[in-house]
């Protein structure tokens, strides 16, 4: 899914397109780490395969990694609009303040 503002043709150039770009893997990773601290909670009563209580490591780290891999899924189609929420209050924020809008090196 792309995020978008809903402030039409406001990157003007390469720098603020970079800068939009980084903005918007920022919010979706946090939008996933969230997600995945929603999700912890469903994995600690998980089972083992054979239906009885699992206290492998292997098996939790497999587990974690799949929960992660859920929590960025989601949040890269859209998730709960966490993402898209903080790239529009930021950007807003950018364009209040014309002293942001000078290029950092």
């Amino acid at each position: 899914m792309k995020i978008t503002t809903d402030i039409p043709n406001q990157i003007s150039n390469e720098v603020e397109k970079k800068q939009h770009s980084k903005l918007v893997d920022a919010a979706q990773q946090f939008e996933s780490m969230l997600m995945q601290e929603m999700l912890k909670p469903m994995r600690l009563g998980q089972d083992g395969w054979d239906g009885e209580k699992s206290n492998d490591n292997a098996a939790d780290t497999i587990s974690s990694f799949g929960t992660e891999a859920v929590a960025k899924a989601f949040s890269k189609r859209g998730g709960l609009g966490i993402a898209s929420h903080v790239v529009r209050q930021v950007t807003q924020e950018y364009e209040k303040s014309p002293e942001n809008r000078v290029p950092r090196y």
